[in-house]
């Protein structure tokens, strides 16, 4: 008989730990099966983030209830749509003027996840609100490694005027932990590997570089030593994990040796791939490895900054999104849109297929989980705030009832939706930026 090990039990070598994932040895009491009174396993949060709103024709279903089909930009995500909630009618109020004038897409990534309104300055006098991600993790981030984890694909700005007088720490950032303090989200796949894997000082990590050796080298005998302890389908998981961080490293390592694409006025870091799918599915990997591990149970991810301009050439859209977006009813324009909404939705799939695919106590992570998916912005042409696209997807340990279209009341405030999370996590608050209540008709 098998002896249990500790959900804690990490894999330690020179400057690096890494958690393991639940494991069956682990045992049905362990303390990380226990972590909430009522579920065997913890439910996780994220808050992904596409720009620019969407071509609402294409986003929205006709039909509300369970018997609904999946329209042309949601179609990816057929394989999970047992999963997925499609939330109609939410509202980001704060993301509106609210006589502050022009300044949409600064207000819409910065009110999206706080529901406070920003104070409409380009200086360092910023304020907002505290983020429903950053009141999570100060509630259970101290049960984890790693409070939460703030990553995307563009960098965080917080000095400058990048929308209408706006500061552009609001289009940039969209985790606060106070009004007065936006989290910088990290877009090198190589500086998300260290925080989430590697410890020690400089001198380690240098040495790890230097011999180009990876991480899981320096903990290859603590993992032998753990094989006894473990039953046939035990060491089938630890050695998809460990394949896995393997293959992450492999491919960090490869897209920094690529040459530098072409890149005018702005420097790429070493790390970061030429390809943006690529750049997209590394850190959705990476993220995958921090549930999975429960190194963090609370994640922001922001595809592209608000007011993004990134061309999509490689689905052979050539024009700038944001430019797109203000498509003046175009039809070809809204088309391009939804070519770009429904790529972005292609890589929402890969992530949340990539959590259904692991194993979990008695169902998948992606039961275990929820992954908020929308934009702050509705049509970018418009530049409404109300009637948002917004996707609810994962089961939140049996807390959600999934696969289904609910269409809420106009105004219904989005961070009602928020709240309602909290208490799934069980961080309960009564209110946060400019809810009304809890979100109805999720269980």
């Amino acid at each position: 008989m098998t002896s249990l090990l500790s959900r804690r039990t990490v894999l330690k070598g020179l400057g690096a730990s890494i958690a393991l994932p639940w494991l069956e040895a682990m045992g049905p009491f362990s303390p990380w099966a226990q972590a909430q009174a009522s579920n065997r396993v913890p439910v996780r949060m994220a808050f992904l983030y596409v720009p620019n709103g969407k071509n609402m024709a294409d986003w929205t279903p006709s039909a509300t209830g369970t018997d609904f089909t999946l329209p042309r930009i949601l179609e990816p995500l057929a394989d999970v749509r047992e999963y997925v909630n499609v939330l109609t009618g939410l509202t980001a109020d704060k993301a509106r003027p609210n006589g502050d004038g022009a300044g949409d897409h600064a207000r819409a990534m910065a009110a999206f996840l706080t529901g406070a309104q920003p104070r409409k300055t380009d200086g360092s006098d910023i304020r907002a609100g505290i983020s429903v991600d950053q009141v999570a993790a100060s509630r259970i981030g101290n049960q984890t490694r790693l409070g939460s984890l703030e990553i995307g694909c563009d960098p965080s700005a917080l000095a400058g005027n990048c929308d209408s007088g706006y500061s552009c720490a609001y289009s940039s950032t969209i985790s606060w932990r106070s009004a007065t303090t936006p989290v910088p989200k990290l877009n090198n796949p190589r500086l998300v590997f260290d925080r989430l894997f590697a410890t020690g000082n400089d001198a380690d990590r240098a040495r790890r570089d230097r011999n180009r050796r990876s991480i899981l080298d320096f903990v290859r005998e603590d993992a032998n030593s753990l094989q006894p302890n473990l039953g046939a389908n035990d060491r089938r998981r630890l050695d998809e994990y460990m394949t896995s961080i393997r293959d992450i490293e492999e491919r960090i390592e490869r897209a920094a040796r690529m040459p530098e694409p072409p890149r005018p006025n702005m420097a790429q870091p070493t790390g970061i791939p030429q390809s943006y799918q690529e750049h997209l599915r590394i850190l959705s990997d990476l993220l995958v490895l921090a549930f999975q591990a429960d190194i963090t149970r609370v994640s922001s991810f922001v595809f592209a900054n608000e007011g993004s301009n990134r061309p999509y050439g490689f689905i052979d859209v050539r024009e700038g999104h944001h430019d797109l977006s203000h498509h003046g009813n175009d039809r070809a324009k809204m088309q391009k849109i939804a070519t770009i909404n429904r790529f972005h939705v292609t890589q929402l799939a890969y992530f949340v297929n990539r959590l259904k695919n692991i194993r979990e106590g008695d169902g998948t992570l992606l039961d275990n989980c929820m992954i908020a998916y929308g934009s702050g912005n509705s049509d970018g042409n418009r530049h409404n705030h109300d009637d948002l696209p917004v996707l609810l997807i994962g089961r939140g340990s049996g807390t959600i009832r999934a696969s289904r279209h609910v269409r809420y009341a106009f105004n219904t405030p989005l961070n009602n939706l928020w709240v309602s999370m909290l208490d799934r996590i069980g961080s309960s608050v009564e209110r946060l930026g400019d809810s009304t209540g809890r979100l109805a008709n999720l269980t």
